[in-house]
């Protein structure tokens, strides 16, 4: 395992970086609406776009990533990032739309891109608690930009703040260098890539990759529309000021990286699976408590909702890519893994939208009370699977 301390933390930082990029746009919508004369609800179009975008860079990064180094792609995709955070800072609507589009080219690559280094890295009796431990980046970066941005937005101005979020980017990927070349020597020594088609093929013929690839899809819509539509449901629906909403909003992401932690570390025990099923049972509860929070709701049971189902909607990804490395064949985890993040941010591609839709139409309400439908049929699809699976193995 010592041998895994600098890649894990290398893809550990780069996936920070790529969070709160990501993040960045949503925490600052209230004032960017403003200022553009947008409804904020367009941060649903906006998240669609960027996980779009990620969705099929992702695919297209798999073949890069052996060819050309998993480091060097992922020094590509934090300039991505400064660019598109850049252009945010024009403060026009199109120049939003460029941003959005450049923040998801940076984002598709970072999982293929992680899932190459550490498969070649770390044991797989490891798995587990290492991808997991990786993907705390994600809720690290997520909970930075709840702190950070409020605070940049009183400081400097949103522009400001994009062109602040942007130097780190660039930053951060002039340092990665520093690492590149140990890193990349031993990756790209592999075998060629076999082709993204051959990988989607076996993710869809395999029974258990089919059922925890197209579960994180439904686990990735209640994942975003909470993460991304928290600061905006509680500053128009709860009354609480973009601070306190963001506050909330980086405590969830903070328990929610020690839950992924504990949930890492068990399914390197127990069978994953069945553990991403009961986490959407936990899900569930969660969303459900969530939507019923009303404008005269104590501060503190709004805290406590969103806190709580934010360490569980947040702390499932890591046991789902270590379980695609797990069962990925030698050589081929970076194409493998290309499926699982274009399977998973599809889920972000029509479901803010969507939720947006329900809550225009409906109510906040009734739009977290449909994601939580659609979370517990996928945990109960993944509970019999898992059943199932342990009985054939058992005759």
């Amino acid at each position: 395992m010592h041998r895994a301390i600098v890649p894990v933390a290398t893809m550990l930082a780069i996936q920070v970086m790529i969070s709160l990029s990501v993040l960045a746009l949503s925490v600052m919508m209230p004032a960017v609406a403003a200022d553009l004369a947008i409804d904020p609800k367009l941060v649903g179009v906006f998240t669609a776009i960027i996980y779009g975008v990620a969705a099929v860079t992702a695919l297209a990064a798999a073949e890069p990533i052996v060819r050309l180094g998993a480091v060097r792609i992922c020094q590509a995709a934090l300039l991505m990032a400064a660019i598109g955070l850049a252009f945010n800072a024009l403060s026009m609507v199109a120049a939003t739309v460029i941003a959005v589009i450049f923040i998801g080219a940076a984002q598709g690559p970072i999982n293929p891109a992680s899932a190459h280094v550490l498969a070649a890295r770390v044991p797989r009796e490891w798995f587990g608690m290492v991808f997991s431990l990786k993907q705390t980046g994600v809720p690290i970066g997520f909970a930075l930009a709840g702190l950070i941005f409020p605070l940049l937005l009183q400081l400097v101005g949103w522009r400001g703040a994009s062109l602040v979020a942007a130097a780190a980017a660039v930053v951060t990927a002039l340092v990665v260098e520093l690492l590149r070349s140990s890193l990349d020597t031993v990756v790209t020594a592999g075998k060629p890539s076999v082709g993204i088609v051959r990988s989607i093929r076996f993710v869809f013929a395999h029974r258990e990759l089919r059922v925890l690839g197209l579960s994180a899809i439904v686990y990735v819509i209640a994942q975003h529309t909470f993460t991304f539509y928290l600061v905006t449901y509680l500053y128009e629906h709860c009354g609480l000021s973009i601070a306190q909403a963001g506050f909330l909003l980086s405590a969830s992401q903070i328990v929610g990286t020690a839950v992924r932690l504990v949930s890492g570390g068990m399914s390197d025990r127990l069978p994953r699976m069945q553990l991403l099923g009961w986490t959407g049972v936990a899900m569930t509860l969660g969303c459900i408590a969530v939507g019923l929070l009303e404008q005269d709701t104590p501060f503190w049971l709004i805290g406590l909702a969103v806190v709580g189902y934010g360490a569980v909607v947040i702390s499932w990804n890591g046991t789902s890519q270590a379980e695609f490395a797990h069962l990925s064949p030698p050589g081929e985890a970076a194409a493998v893994a290309a499926v699982q993040t274009a399977l998973a941010f599809s889920g972000a591609v029509i479901g803010p939208p969507i939720f947006a839709l329900i809550a225009s139409l409906a109510s906040y309400r009734m739009a977290f009370f449909a994601v939580a439908a659609c979370v517990l049929i996928a945990a109960v699809w993944q509970i019999a699977a898992a059943r199932g699976h342990r009985n054939a193995a058992s005759t």
